[in-house]
């Protein structure tokens, strides 16, 4: 496996798959081109059917900029291309065509280019499983955020350090702001409303509720109006995460150190679906975005309530096993509905899974690792309509309605 900073990359959203990841591959062409006097890009698949929608074509006109830049969205998707979130970029001179290059999107905000293993980065992890994570951790009696630094060395708190000043910025500045979301949908900032709003008698559970989905809503709200986030392990699910630990810091009293350790723990868990499965929703659908977000968070609020390892295993795969089949629909291609709201029912899904890991541990049948493995069959074995696509699912709804 890579290390967990591949896990937690901080960037702009609204789409780590249809943005950061294009953006990355335009920066890789423009560098190897500094003669190239124009480019063109071929978007396929996921990035085609939502590319507009999720702001593909303006991130790459902004990265290949100054040169003149022709965005195509290609209704038909050649027969060598295998992965939904396939781009083909050209460079030209004089008009005439002097390279091209494959990249494909593959989730998180990374890329993969064909015949370019470098591309996909150092493998760092020789454990490739929870169960080999595991086996380590009970030979040198290590918890599984002393396994992280053990591994990765010291320099990835720092890093995490970092990730965690953004992410509790992304939620003020999220609190901080009103008004309409960018887009047709017309969609409502919600964040800053559920912050302020009070009951005359505030129990304790929904107060809970509230402010978790408050701190949801606020960085998801971010991303979609292409603010500055973390992917947790996507844009599109990156409120998760941040809405339950600085839930947790303000009602436990935490230090950022002790969240560092929890963000150790949630990258560990990320990083195990990542290598085993996919966090992309045009290749395994929601399921790979949220449901892995909801199983990181799960696990990392385990870490910080002092429970097992065993404990945390449990907690991660209550939450990925109960996100199975989730489809990516996202309507007009926005990453607004249903993504907003699905990251702060995801982050109170997650406190369900600690709580439920806490009192169950004993009896659990089925491992976090095939629980990664049903996850990954279940997403290639989905209609892809509903993968990303905008043709199934609420989209398809939505827009039968507007029609009618």
């Amino acid at each position: 496996m890579r290390s967990v900073k591949e896990v937690f990359k901080i960037g702009r959203g609204p789409s780590s798959s249809h943005t950061m990841g294009p953006e990355k591959a335009a920066q890789i062409f423009k560098t190897e081109h500094p003669d190239a006097d124009a480019f063109q890009v071929r978007l396929y698949g996921s990035l085609s059917k939502t590319g507009k929608g999720h702001g593909t074509d303006r991130v790459l006109y902004e990265t290949l900029a100054p040169f003149p830049t022709e965005v195509i969205f290609c209704k038909e998707t050649p027969e060598d291309v295998t992965h939904p979130n396939t781009m083909d970029f050209t460079a030209l001179k004089d008009g005439q065509p002097v390279d091209v290059m494959r990249a494909e999107s593959i989730g998180g905000g990374d890329i993969r280019i064909p015949g370019r293993e470098e591309s996909r980065g150092e493998e760092v992890y020789p454990e490739n499983s929870f169960a080999e994570v595991l086996e380590f951790c009970q030979f040198r009696t290590l918890d599984l955020a002393e396994y992280v630094e053990l591994t990765e060395g010291p320099e990835i708190r720092d890093y995490l350090r970092v990730v965690w000043e953004q992410m509790k910025t992304t939620i003020r500045e999220g609190l901080e702001t009103e008004g309409l979301l960018p887009g047709p949908l017309k969609v409502e900032r919600k964040a800053k409303k559920l912050y302020d709003f009070r009951m005359e008698h505030d129990h304790p559970q929904v107060s809970e509720t509230r402010l978790i989905s408050a701190y949801a809503f606020a960085t998801s709200e971010q991303n979609a109006d292409c603010g500055t986030v973390v992917t947790a392990p996507t844009c599109g699910s990156c409120g998760v995460v941040p809405a339950v630990f600085k839930y947790v810091q303000e009602q436990r009293h935490l230090t950022d150190e002790q969240i560092v350790s929890g963000l150790e723990v949630a990258g560990l868990i990320g990083n195990l679906i990542r290598h085993n499965a996919s966090v992309s929703g045009a290749e395994c659908g929601c399921q790979a975005e949220i449901g892995s977000a909801c199983s990181m968070a799960a696990a990392g609020l385990d870490y910080l309530y002092g429970l097992s390892t065993n404990q945390i295993q449990y907690a991660a795969e209550i939450a990925l096993e109960h996100h199975l089949g989730l489809t990516c629909d996202p309507i007009l291609g926005l990453v607004q509905v249903p993504c907003i709201e699905r990251n702060a029912v995801a982050a109170t899904r997650a406190m369900n899974a600690c709580n439920l890991s806490y009192f169950l541990s004993e009896t659990q049948r089925i491992s976090f690792d095939i629980a990664v493995r049903t996850m990954y069959e279940t997403g290639i074995s989905m209609n892809k309509r509903f993968l990303e696509t905008s043709e199934g699912g609420l989209a398809k709804m939505y827009g039968r309605r507007n029609t009618m």
